[in-house]
Order: C-alpha cells, then sequence, then structure tokens
C-alpha cells in the first residue's frame, strides 16, 4: 500500500491533481499529517467532497476494523497541509485545521457521501466503527490576529526546544554509560521490568523524542512558508535561506538518529548534538528576528 500510495502522489503533483486507475475522475486530494509517533510528516491521498469553505474528507480505509493512521495523525495535532489540483492545471498548497464531525452533523454528511457514491456506504457496512468524517478549514493567514498567534507560537516551540535540547546535551554530558545498554533482565518470577529503563536507553530514547519533535516543527513551519510568501512578498529571500536551513538540520538529525541506531556512547553522540545544537540556534536566531517582525508590526490598510 505504500508503494501504491506513493505512485498516487506522484502522479497527482506531476499532473496538476489529476490521476488515472481506479481514483481516475475522483475528486482526490493530498493530506499531509504530522505523525503521531514519529513527528515526521506522512501524505495520504484522499477522496474529498466540497462543502461550503470546507473540504471534507472520510475516514474509511476502505471499511477496514481501524482508523486509517492519518485520521490518528490528525486527533493528535490537526494541522495539516492540503494539495488541491486546480482549474488551471497545477497543484494548490495550503494549510489547514482538521475538525472531526460529531453526532447528528457526522451521520448527515456521511449519508450525503454514501447517496454520491455508493462504495461509501458499503465501506460503513462493512465495519463495526463508525467512519469518522473530517472537515478541513483553510488557515486564513490574512488575519493580523493570525499573524500574531503565528509569532507567538513560533516562540513558544524554539522556547521549548531549546529548552528539550539543553536537558539532551546534559543528560549526554552526565551519562558515561553506553547509549545501547544490556538486554532487559527479568527478576525472581521472571517478569521483565521495562517501566525503568537503564540510563543509557532513557537517553537514546530523549534522543529519538526530541528528533520527532523538531522533525514535526519544520513540516508544519514548511507547510505555512508559501502562504507566508504570498502574504509577506518582501520576506521571500529570508524564506528561501529558511527552508534551506531546514534541510540542513533535516540532514543533521538523520546522522544523529543513524549514529543512535548503531548504539554509540553517549560520548560520540556530544560532537554530533553540539554541531545541531550550534545550527539550530543559529537558525532560530535568524528565524525570529525576520519572522516575528514581519508578522507582529501593523500593517497599513489600502486606502487609508
Amino acid at each position: 500500500m505504500p508503494d501504491f500510495n506513493q505512485q498516487v502522489i506522484e502522479e497527482f503533483r506531476a499532473n496538476g491533481g489529476r490521476v488515472g486507475g481506479m481514483f481516475e475522475g475522483a475528486a482526490l486530494l493530498l493530506l499531509t499529517t504530522t505523525g503521531a509517533r514519529s513527528g515526521r510528516a506522512h501524505t495520504n491521498p484522499a477522496v474529498y467532497v466540497r462543502d461550503g469553505a470546507r473540504l471534507l474528507v472520510f475516514a474509511s480505509n476502505a471499511g477496514g476494523p481501524k482508523h486509517p493512521a492519518w485520521f490518528h495523525n490528525l486527533s493528535a495535532d490537526p494541522y495539516v497541509t492540503v494539495e488541491l489540483g486546480t482549474a488551471e492545471g497545477t497543484v494548490e498548497r495550503f494549510g489547514a485545521t482538521a475538525v472531526v464531525t460529531e453526532g447528528q452533523e457526522r451521520d448527515r454528511l456521511y449519508a450525503e457521501q454514501a447517496d454520491r457514491d455508493p462504495g461509501f456506504a458499503a465501506y460503513q457496512a462493512a465495519t463495526d466503527r463508525t467512519i469518522p468524517v473530517v472537515a478541513l478549514h483553510r488557515v486564513d493567514l490574512g488575519d493580523p490576529a493570525r499573524h500574531r498567534a503565528i509569532a507567538d507560537h513560533l516562540v513558544t516551540v524554539h522556547t521549548e526546544l531549546r529548552a528539550e535540547l539543553a536537558a539532551l546535551r546534559e543528560g549526554l554530558r552526565s551519562t558515561a554509560g553506553a547509549v545501547t545498554d544490556p538486554p532487559d533482565s527479568a527478576d525472581a518470577t521472571g517478569t521483565v521490568a521495562r517501566d525503568n529503563p537503564p540510563p543509557g536507553r532513557r537517553l537514546a530514547r530523549h534522543c529519538l523524542t526530541f528528533c520527532g519533535a523538531l522533525h514535526a516543527h519544520h513540516h508544519n513551519e514548511d507547510s505555512a512558508f508559501d502562504l507566508l510568501e504570498r502574504e509577506f512578498p518582501e520576506l521571500s529571500g529570508s524564506l528561501d535561506r529558511m527552508r534551506e536551513e531546514h534541510k540542513v538540520v533535516a540532514r543533521t538529525v538523520e546522522e544523529l538518529e543513524a549514529l543512535l541506531a548503531s548504539g554509540a556512547a553517549p560520548a560520540a553522540l556530544r560532537a554530533e548534538v553540539d554541531r545541531l545544537a550550534t545550527r539550530l540556534e543559529e537558525h532560530f536566531t535568524y528565524e525570529e528576528a525576520h519572522l516575528v517582525p514581519a508578522l507582529t508590526r501593523t500593517r497599513a490598510v489600502p486606502g487609508t
């Protein structure tokens, strides 16, 4: 299924939102969510229908017994990225907030979709779960209040990531053992203790948690940059630099994760984490210096 999804995604992007095969003629969008566990971006094709200003998608999973992974992801983080074909043959990309509909509204919306496409009636009949209907609301970046909220969120997330990184570096300085600890040992009853893992394993888990949070933050920023560039064309050069810095940071994180997977000891990780810390601080400082003033300043109203 991942290979099939990737083929659909590539065809969608190459053909302005149009695909062939089983989805030929279907109203299709690409939905990118942030992994609830990994913090990484995951893109899935989904059938949609317009409902006023919002778009509706259906977590049918072809009538399977469980909700699709993308539904669990947006339940944890409702900020998503949508890609949609346009009449001009291009693909529009924008941020949206996902809202799971409930009760009578959900029932009405799903019944209307089942009337439009009987396949959805078959999906619901095939499973005991109630198939969720998710409304996607386009994020309005033209609202000054929204601008200020983005600036506040940016600074808050940077502060949290700085604190997490500082704690990680302190852990690397204070932990003398290897990240990869001996196998879990069983007590006299044969029970393996897993609630309190050894220091090295806790440190590795901390590293991976931080990397996941950083991936999620930069994925969300990348989704917003295209919109910010249209709203603030004067930031075009700065946003290009931020995009490139995201790529550099992502490569550094991948190298750190590879070291973790190899079972490297804290001493071997320190230089890599220090290198990441230096790049991140430069990147955070640059973003804050260029984005926060633009997002929080009072802009002249045309015609006044």
